[in-house]
C-alpha cells in the first residue's frame, strides 16, 4: 500500500509540537515544588525570633512535637497604653505592669512583616507609631524632651524657639502635650504614709499625695518634678470656653534649647499646706490631681492605682511611714496577635483516656492543642507579653438513628400501647 504525501499543513503542526517539547523539558514545570511558597511564604526575621523564643519558652523542641501556624495573613494588630511601676516597700521593690485593653484589632501591613522576596498582603500601610492621647501637665515641673525636632510651641500663638531640650514650667503654668509616645519619671520619687482613702468613689489618698509633692516643689531649694515625654509634636495652651479667661504663656529662653513658660494667671488652686497637717479632700475640694489638671479624682484609672498601691502597702498603708516610687513609665505600645498549632505524635504512657470514646471512630494518632501569642512590637523585634491556649471549634457528631439505637431492626423493637383516649373517633 502506497504512503500519502504529507501536506505542508501537517508538517508545520508537527513542527509546532516539537517546538513545544523542546521548550518544555526544557524549562521549569508548571506544577513544581518551588510553587508551594506562593502558599506558605517565608517568615521574617522578628517572626521568626517571636517563634523561636515561643518554642524554646515552652519547651516545644523534642522532635515528637510538630508546630505550625504564625501566619501573618491572620495576625491582627492594635495599640494600648502600658504602666510601667517599680516601687520600693521596706527595701523591697515591686514592679508592676498593666495594660490597657485594645479596643480594635486590625489588619495592618507593618514594616516588620516585609522579607526579602515578598510582602504579605495586608490593609492599608500604617507607617507612625503610636502615641498617646492629649494631655496636661501643671508646673512647677521641668520636661525633657526627646525626639521632637518639629515640635511646635503654641501659646496661643506660633512661637519658634527652635529645637529644645528642657522646658521649664514655672508655677501656674499648664500646657497640654499632644503626639507623645511616652512619659517617664526621671528622678524617684518619695512619698510619706498614711494613704488617708475614702470609700466615697474618690480617690483622695493619691490626690494628697500629689498636693503634698506640690507644696514640697514650691518650696526654695528643692528638687522640681522632672519628667521626659519622648517624641511630642506640640506644646499649647489649653483652651479655655470662657471668653473672658486668658490662658496666655510667656516664653524665656534661658539657654540654646532651653525655655521657661509662665503664666499671670494662677489656673490652679494655691492654698498652701501647712506641715503635719491633715489635708481635707472631698470631690468639691481639689478635684484635679497635679500635675495633671485633666484627670479628677474619680477617674476610673486613678482608683484603680489607688486600689492597687494600697493592697501592695497592706497595714503599712494606715501607719506612718514612707514609700519610694522609683520608676513611672506611661507609654503607647503596638501590640500584635497571631495564633499557631502544636501537633504531638500520642505513645503509650502519654496518659491519654480514650474512656467515653466513640467504638465506631477511629481513635486520633495525633494530639493538637492551639495557643494564641499577645507580643509588642519594639522597634524591629517582636518580644512576647503572654502565651494563651485557645479552645478549637468544638465538631459535633452526627450519628444515623440505627448506630444510636444499636442496629436494632424494627421487628425486634418493643411494641408500646398508649392509652386509649375516648375523644379519638
Amino acid at each position: 500500500m502506497a504512503l500519502k504525501p504529507v501536506s505542508l499543513q501537517c508538517k508545520s503542526v508537527f513542527l509546532l509540537f516539537f517546538l513545544i517539547a523542546i521548550q518544555t523539558s526544557s524549562s521549569t514545570p508548571l506544577f513544581s515544588s518551588s510553587s508551594s511558597s506562593d502558599f506558605n511564604p517565608p517568615y521574617p526575621k522578628a517572626i521568626s525570633d517571636l517563634k523561636e523564643a515561643i518554642v524554646k519558652g515552652l519547651g516545644f523542641q523534642a522532635d515528637d512535637f510538630k508546630v505550625s501556624g504564625f501566619d501573618l495573613r491572620d495576625a491582627q494588630v492594635g495599640h494600648s497604653v502600658a504602666y510601667e511601676f517599680d516601687v520600693e516597700i521596706d527595701n523591697k521593690v515591686l514592679p508592676f505592669k498593666l495594660l490597657e485593653d485594645v479596643n480594635r484589632w486590625e489588619y495592618v501591613d507593618l514594616p516588620i512583616f516585609r522579607v526579602d522576596n515578598g510582602l504579605v498582603e495586608k490593609g492599608k500601610s500604617d507607617p507612625s507609631l503610636p502615641v498617646l492621647a492629649p494631655f496636661q501637665l501643671a508646673g512647677p515641673m521641668e520636661l525633657w524632651i526627646q525626639d521632637a525636632k518639629d515640635m511646635r510651641i503654641s501659646l496661643p500663638h506660633d512661637v519658634d524657639a527652635g529645637v529644645l531640650k528642657k522646658v521649664m514650667l514655672a508655677d501656674g503654668a499648664v500646657v497640654t502635650v499632644k503626639g507623645a509616645r511616652s512619659v517617664s519619671l526621671r528622678h524617684p520619687l518619695e512619698f510619706p504614709l498614711p494613704l488617708n482613702r475614702s470609700q466615697n468613689g474618690f480617690a483622695s489618698g493619691l490626690l494628697t499625695l500629689a498636693e503634698q509633692l506640690r507644696h514640697a516643689s514650691r518650696t526654695q531649694g528643692a528638687s522640681l518634678l522632672s519628667l521626659r515625654i519622648v517624641g511630642p509634636t506640640s506644646l499649647t495652651a489649653p483652651t479655655s470656653s470662657s471668653p473672658s479667661s486668658t490662658n496666655r504663656l510667656k516664653l524665656k529662653r534661658l539657654a540654646p534649647g532651653l525655655v521657661e513658660l509662665s503664666s499671670t494667671s494662677k489656673a490652679l488652686s494655691t492654698i498652701d499646706l501647712q506641715e503635719d497637717a491633715t489635708t481635707l479632700l472631698t470631690p468639691s475640694q481639689f478635684t484635679t490631681m497635679w500635675p495633671l489638671p485633666s484627670v479628677n479624682g474619680s477617674n476610673s484609672n486613678l482608683l484603680g492605682f489607688e486600689t492597687l498601691l494600697s493592697s501592695v502597702l497592706g497595714p503599712k498603708a494606715n501607719k506612718k511611714g514612707s514609700f519610694k516610687l522609683l520608676k513611672a513609665d506611661v507609654s503607647a505600645q503596638t501590640f500584635l496577635k497571631i495564633g499557631f498549632g502544636v501537633e504531638k505524635k500520642l505513645k503509650e504512657g502519654d496518659g491519654i483516656d480514650f474512656e467515653g470514646f466513640p467504638a465506631w471512630r477511629t481513635k486520633p494518632e495525633n494530639v493538637r492543642m492551639h495557643f494564641e501569642v499577645l507580643a509588642k512590637v519594639d522597634g524591629e523585634k517582636i518580644v512576647p507579653e503572654r502565651v494563651m491556649q485557645v479552645n478549637p471549634v468544638i465538631v459535633e457528631d452526627t450519628v444515623a438513628p440505627n448506630v444510636a439505637a444499636g442496629n436494632v431492626t424494627m421487628s425486634k423493637a418493643p411494641i408500646i400501647h398508649p392509652p386509649s383516649n375516648p375523644l379519638t373517633l
